[in-house]
């Protein structure tokens, strides 16, 4: 007997609503009701307001970035010598994808990490964080 593969219907969710509680969600709704011509029901408040959560997401990148590390890290500490001994390395290739992502030329970068191994795995480190 073969078995039927059920997908989940999206979820319909009001203009406004789902914004704090799925900010996932709510953008695939208001992405939908654009495509649809619906601009009146679009939530404009919150789009003008998404920047804004957009930029954290650096921060959020970074810090799940560090606990995947560390778990690395916890579970073969052999490789915790890695980020140490090749910091220039990672560093030099880094730059390389931020160039090719961004467009940037690779003279707005600085020539070496500004930043230890240690602060780069430091969970609370972030340059200029006030």
């Amino acid at each position: 007997m073969a078995v039927k593969e059920q997908h989940a219907a999206p979820l319909a969710v009001s203009p406004g609503a789902g914004y704090d509680a799925d900010f996932f969600q709510w953008t695939q709704s208001t992405a939908e009701m654009i495509r649809q011509g619906r601009l009146a029901e679009v939530d404009l408040e919150h789009i003008a307001e998404a920047e804004l959560r957009g930029e954290s997401t650096w921060r959020s990148t970074i810090v799940e970035q560090r606990t995947q590390l560390q778990l690395v890290i916890e579970d073969s500490p052999s490789l915790g010598r890695i980020p140490r001994e090749e910091l220039s390395s990672l560093f030099r290739t880094a730059v390389k994808r931020a160039t090719e992502e961004t467009g940037l030329r690779v003279d707005r970068f600085p020539s070496s990490c500004p930043y230890t191994a240690e602060q780069l795995l430091d969970g609370d480190f972030f340059p200029n964080a006030s």
